[in-house]
Formats: structure tokens, C-alpha cells, sequence
């Protein structure tokens, strides 16, 4: 059980601070909105993930199959992240802009996350076959894997939501100008990753 445990702390530590559009998000949402829109972004996984993990184990069996479908999602997160890195270059510097427009930061990170690649493919590649094991050695270790690994996922996607806010007051003038700009060429060759890892799913380009 143990072993479950760590597995999922490792696991989602390391999937909540690796560099992605989810993370990309949760900053720029929150220089742009407060702290409450980047924590929103950050609980996007709840919501997406559950019919994510529920259709990988339905068609845990087929992963040749899926291939396509992969290559097809990965695509679309592609065009959509290139969206978002547009919408982030037109931000000039200015104080943080938490009341006029409705931020819909939870749409965001839902939309982002689920045209993503990387809760598929980590399900499949990782999460299923970890799953399945731990079955085998108590019926409580697939919660604890899932529960742990949910739990710094999504909680060290908040820490950096917090730091980032409570920041904010570096974050006007010039330097928010710089950062966001930086946020857009970040968002921008993410998409351009996902356009590859599409192409090469679908096997248009050699892997």
C-alpha cells in the first residue's frame, strides 16, 4: 500500500509543476484575475478527469485504436492553446484586472485539460497498468494511488496559484507586460508540441 501511496505523491507532484498548458493557465489566469481564477484553472482536473479515466478503462484494451483519437484531441488542445497564447499577447501592462469581465477561468482550464493529450495518454501509459497492479495487492491501493496522486496534482497546482498572487504587486507596469508576453510564446510552443504529438499519433510525421 505503501508503495501506492508514494507512487501517486510522485506522480502528481511531478505532473502538477511540469511545464503544460494546465500550468501556463493557472499563472496566467491568475496575473490576470486573482488568486481564485488561478485555483479554479487548478480544479479543472476534477471535472475533466473522471470521464477521462473511466473512458481509458474502457478502452484499455484497444490502445491501437485509440491511437487516432489521441492524435485527433491533441490537435484540437493545439488549436485552442494557439488561441490562448494570441488572447495572452494582446494583454498590456496594467494593474490586474480582477472585476470587469467575467474571467470564466473554470471553462478555461476544463477546455484546455480535456483537448489535452496528457491526462489520455498518462491513463493509459502510467495510471491503468498502475491501477490495475494494486488491485492485485489490496482493494484499498487503487484509492490510495488515485486519491494521492489527485490530491498534489491539483495541490501544487494552487501553491503556485498563491504564489503567484500574492506577487501581483511585481506584476504591473512593464514587467506584467514582459510576463505575459513570455506566458504567450510559453502557450505558443506548447501548441506547437501538441500540433507534433497530433501529427505523429496520427502518423502523418515519423515519431
Amino acid at each position: 500500500m505503501l508503495y501506492f501511496l508514494i507512487a501517486g505523491v510522485l506522480f502528481g507532484i511531478s505532473a502538477g509543476f511540469s511545464p503544460g498548458p494546465l500550468l501556463a493557465l493557472v499563472v496566467s489566469e491568475t496575473l490576470q484575475h486573482g488568486i481564485d481564477s488561478g485555483i479554479k484553472v487548478a480544479l479543472a482536473p476534477i471535472v475533466t478527469d473522471i470521464p477521462i479515466v473511466a473512458l481509458v478503462f474502457l478502452l484499455f484494451t484497444q490502445l491501437s485504436e485509440w491511437q487516432a483519437g489521441l492524435g485527433i484531441i491533441s490537435l484540437a488542445g493545439g488549436c485552442y492553446v494557439l488561441y490562448m497564447s494570441y488572447t495572452s499577447l494582446r494583454v498590456t501592462g496594467r494593474k490586474l484586472n480582477q472585476t470587469a469581465t467575467k474571467p470564466n477561468s473554470l471553462s478555461k482550464g476544463v477546455l484546455t485539460n480535456a483537448l489535452s493529450p496528457h491526462p489520455y495518454l498518462f491513463w493509459l501509459g502510467v495510471g491503468a497498468p498502475m491501477v490495475t497492479k494494486s488491485v492485485e495487492t489490496n482493494i484499498a491501493a487503487p484509492i490510495v494511488f488515485v486519491a494521492a496522486f489527485y490530491v498534489f496534482l491539483i495541490g501544487s497546482k494552487i501553491v503556485l496559484a498563491v504564489l503567484v498572487g500574492r506577487s501581483k504587486s511585481f506584476m504591473s507596469g512593464t514587467a506584467y507586460s514582459y510576463t505575459m508576453r513570455f506566458l504567450s510564446l510559453t502557450l505558443a510552443i506548447f501548441s506547437l508540441v501538441l500540433f507534433y504529438d497530433g501529427l505523429t499519433l496520427l502518423d502523418v510525421i515519423a515519431s
